[in-house]
This record gives C-alpha cells, structure tokens and sequence, in this order.
C-alpha cells in the first residue's frame, strides 16, 4: 500500500480517522431487523423493492464483542446478476460499523462476480496481519477498505470487520438460490 510520504503513526491515525467517521455516518443502514438482543428470536419477511429482483438477507452475529447485523441484498433476476439493492441493520463496534458502511459503498451496483471478487480481497486483507495485499490493483479496487489493513494485526477485532461482508456473500447466496 502506498504511504503517501507518511509515517507509519501518521498512517494510521489517517486510518483511524477514516473507521470513526465511516462508523458515525454509515451508508446503507436502515432499520428493518428485529433488535434479536432484545426480542429474542425473530423472524422478518423478506420483501424485494424491486420487482426484477430476488432478495436474500442473513443475519450475522460475533460473540466475542456482541456486533450483530443483517444484510439485506437484492439480486437481479436477468445475467449478469447484479446487486441492486444492499441495506443492513444492526449495532456493534465501530470497527464492525464502518466496515459495513465501506462494503455497501463498494458493493451495491456491482456484479455479483464483482462483489465476490471484492470480498476474497477483502478477506485476503484480513488474513494478511498487517502486511497488507501486496498488490496495488487489488488494493485500488477496495477503495476505502484498505484503511481496515491495521484492524487484521488484531485477530480479535478481524470478526469484526468480516461481519459484514460473511453477511453480504449469504445474503448475495440466499437470493440466487432462490431464483
């Protein structure tokens, strides 16, 4: 990854930064899940917004730190399917936060090859414990995502950042095997 003639701390405060803010202003979250924490087990209707699409959702949940989301994905009907519509609910760290709030910036709209290409960059990122991926195209196509490069030193808060893209991959799964 580039360090754009920064130190290291310089770096990673610029990453710090870049979560909290993404953790206070999240894109693509709506209240639509039942709160589980509260309600127990529930159970939601899943409607499409779209009459082309299929809708898949799942719920994910991480019981080192009590994050918890469901991610809402509508997948086109017609090839290449596309992810027309992707929304989640929940609450947690901001770790996990921003991390969903960065996913459904780069994955709605996207292909589904695409999203999932993202994903196993994302998850490579995750695995690296710090070192980044190495590759400047990969690093390119995950955009603000590789600010989560510092979170992988820490193997108790990577659940956290993964929440939401195991959420997105279900629920992007759900929907086309519901075709």
């Amino acid at each position: 990854m580039s360090d754009f003639g920064m130190s290291g701390d310089d770096l990673e405060q610029m990453y710090q930064e870049v979560i909290l803010e993404a953790a206070r202003d999240p894109h693509g979250r709506e209240h639509f899940a039942p709160d589980l924490a509260k309600e127990g087990s529930g159970d939601t209707v899943i409607r499409a917004s779209h009459e082309y699409c299929t809708p898949g959702e799942s719920h994910q949940f991480n019981p080192t730190c009590g994050d918890e989301a469901t991610v809402h994905a509508e997948v086109s009907d017609k090839e290449p399917h596309t992810i027309e519509r992707l929304v989640w609910d929940g609450h947690g760290c901001s770790i996990s936060q921003a991390s969903l709030s960065v996913m459904v910036d780069l994955c709605a709209g996207k292909t589904v090859d695409e999203a999932m290409e993202l994903f196993r960059d994302f998850h490579q990122l995750m695995e690296s414990r710090g070192a980044g991926l190495g590759d400047e195209d990969k690093e390119e196509r995950l955009g603000d995502a590789v600010v989560f490069q510092g979170v992988s030193k820490y193997p108790m808060r990577i659940k956290c950042a993964l929440l939401g893209w195991e959420g997105m991959r279900d629920s992007v799964a759900k929907a086309l095997a519901a075709k």
